[in-house]
């Protein structure tokens, strides 16, 4: 069987131009990826949804090839925003909503914003922000902050720093994960200040679509925080995936495929 192809393109919103990769027909998915990935998160899982949906994979602003905010606009609820808008664009009343960490974060955002535009969420290694997270992010170390030096050591140090939650035997996913973080430059880390900047509580008690929250449990950012979240959204289903850690979409996409495929049957 041929491997449906992956269209790749661009749409200019008010915030400036965001980059799209998509392929197949049918029920629209929107996937979002985390800080500070890119739509390549999402490489091999595309085409394995592409058989019953249209599957898209954005690059959130700031990240990847989207054009990003000015300094200091940086917010989950613009991201959440403008995703909203580049589905508008793409002439889509209504999605799924996928997100992996960051991307879960603003998948939440969205269904709080404009419930009646999300069929259902999907939300993969969630952060559960509250008001302790909040309040001690000024101290918290960022893992992707590392001082760039002249000779290129914090290459090395980011790569080790990162290491410890990828599997030993795929250095090509900290090769993909190098790549984007590269090219996000000083947003790599403020990606993961915005998520602690993030009021959270509020809007997952506002979230009423369907819910699945996937709980990878070799990810010790995340799991420990699954069932908090799982718990603030009423009527939401909560799976683990045995061994999948923080790069989860891009290590085990076929279990993670068709993780939202039996989800999303279960609602036709």
């Amino acid at each position: 069987m041929t491997t449906p192809a992956i269209e790749r393109s661009f749409v200019t919103l008010a915030s400036g131009r965001v980059h799209v990769a998509a392929c197949g027909a049918g029920q629209p998915i929107l996937l979002l990826h985390q800080t500070p990935r890119s739509w390549d998160e999402y490489r091999e899982v595309l085409p394995l949804l592409a058989s019953k949906y249209r599957a898209i994979a954005m690059d959130t602003l700031g990240f990847g090839d989207s054009d990003p905010l000015p300094d200091g606009q940086e917010s989950i609820e613009a991201w959440a925003k403008a995703a909203h808008q580049l589905l508008s664009a793409l002439g889509h009343d209504r999605a799924v909503i996928v997100g992996h960490h960051t991307g879960a974060a603003i998948a939440i955002e969205m269904a709080a914003l404009h419930p009646e535009r999300v069929e259902a969420l999907v939300l993969s290694a969630s952060p559960y922000v509250d008001e302790a997270r909040r309040k001690a992010e000024h101290t918290r170390r960022i893992i992707d902050d590392v001082e760039t030096h002249a000779d290129g050591l914090h290459l090395a140090e980011l790569w080790g720093r990162r290491k410890p939650f990828y599997p030993e035997n795929r250095p090509d996913l900290l090769h993909r994960f190098m790549a984007d973080a590269l090219k996000a430059g000083p947003r790599a880390a403020e990606g993961h200040r915005v998520v602690g900047r993030y009021v959270m509580e509020p809007r997952l008690a506002a979230v009423r679509c369907p819910t699945l929250v996937i709980a990878p449990t070799a990810d010790p950012h995340a799991y420990p925080h699954a069932s908090k979240v799982a718990a603030a959204i009423a009527g939401s289903r909560l799976i683990e995936m045995e061994g999948g850690m923080v790069p989860l979409p891009d290590q085990m996409p076929q279990a993670f495929a068709d993780a939202i495929d039996r989800f999303l049957s279960t609602l036709s």
